[in-house]
């Protein structure tokens, strides 16, 4: 198998209902996840282009949903299943879907 060109790592950390930081699994993470292999895989991207795999935590609770990229090294945020034909499609032209990056204030919250 070929190392793919990005890696999607979507957070899916659970936490206890009411705890601060909330929990990405509860706001929707892992349909985001399925959503997104499904789309790729039927774009043909999954086997080279990108690879989406599940992460526990990444730091970025304050903004939803996250997803880090990488080797871009950007993280998307408050990321919603009706994002994703958005993202996969950036990945196909090869931009970013700005309104989703996280800035640095945002990544400065965590």
């Amino acid at each position: 198998m070929p190392q793919r060109e990005r890696y999607l790592f979507v957070c899916i950390n659970r936490r206890d209902e009411g705890h601060a930081k909330g929990s990405c699994t509860a706001r929707g993470s892992e349909d985001i996840y399925r959503a997104l292999k499904e789309q790729l895989n039927a774009c043909g991207l999954a086997r080279v282009e990108a690879r989406v795999c599940t992460s526990s935590c990444l730091d970025q609770c304050s903004s939803g949903v996250c997803i880090l990229v990488e080797p871009d090294h950007f993280f998307y945020g408050r990321v919603t299943v009706a994002d994703v034909p958005e993202i996969v499609e950036g990945i196909v032209s090869g931009a970013r879907v700005e309104r989703l990056v996280l800035t640095s204030e945002d990544l400065a919250k965590g």
